[in-house]
């Protein structure tokens, strides 16, 4: 069993596991090559189709199918280093997205108010753009830059679970109260831990958030999931 040192295994959870799972997939397709790598990974759920499997077994497939049949480009010891040790390996590259360059240039733009909202082109932007755009605003913005972006986006009401819940921290830590009606639709409406808990965190930290977070719960409760609802009742019972 892990060791959480007296945590609620609840709050153990993170995106970085997936995040670094991701990256070692990347690794591996760079050092053999997309030909390669597509036709190992073929055979890898061809293989395991319909099962569940251990860290060992993925592991003990992957170095006879991939790491021993092309020896020279990264050695068994090197994936578990990824999977063992604590961060990310020193060697690992680190992916550089053209887009997101792009986008931070933009952000950087607009927060310098060298350029309107209505002039990012944001309207193109897919779903990871806009949750890179929005995880890189500082902590507050203006009331006129929170006006400005919704204005030009509608980013309040937002129909993406994922871009609505970044802008509605945003719209928090703003104390952007337009938002307050269309937040409050979405903390009932959507039940799923990791998009409403750091809602309600980031709210009780002002005692008027913390009522109006109170009385959003009140009427969301009853469609919360025990474990979402122990997680908030957590969080509003802190003052």
């Amino acid at each position: 069993m892990p060791n959480f040192d007296g945590r609620d295994p609840d709050d153990a959870g993170s995106d970085f596991a997936y995040t670094k799972g991701a990256w070692l997939l990347r690794t591996l397709e760079a050092r053999f090559g997309r030909e390669v790598f597509d036709a190992y990974l073929r055979g890898y759920f061809d293989h395991f189709a319909f099962q569940s499997i251990t860290t060992d077994q993925m592991l003990a497939y992957l170095d006879e199918n991939l790491i021993r049949k092309n020896p020279g480009h990264m050695s068994l010891d090197a994936v578990k280093a990824w999977i063992d040790k604590p961060g990310i390996p020193a060697d690992a590259k680190v992916p550089v997205s053209e887009r997101f360059v792009a986008i931070a240039t933009a952000r950087s733009e607009f927060l310098a108010g060298k350029r309107n909202a209505d002039a990012l082109d944001a309207k193109t932007w897919n779903t990871q753009e806009w949750m890179y755009f929005l995880d890189g605003l500082p902590k507050k913005l203006s009331k006129a830059q929170m006006e400005n972006l919704d204005a030009a986006y509608r980013l309040t009401g937002a129909a993406n679970a994922e871009i609505a819940r970044r802008w509605y921290l945003v719209a928090i830590r703003s104390d952007y109260l337009p938002a307050r009606d269309a937040m409050a639709v979405y903390m009932t409406r959507i039940g799923r831990r990791y998009l409403v808990v750091p809602l309600y965190e980031a709210l009780a930290k002002t005692s008027d958030g913390l009522a109006f977070a109170r009385g959003v719960y009140a009427k969301a409760k009853p469609g919360y999931h025990p474990m979402t609802q122990a997680s908030i009742e957590k969080v509003l019972k802190r003052k």
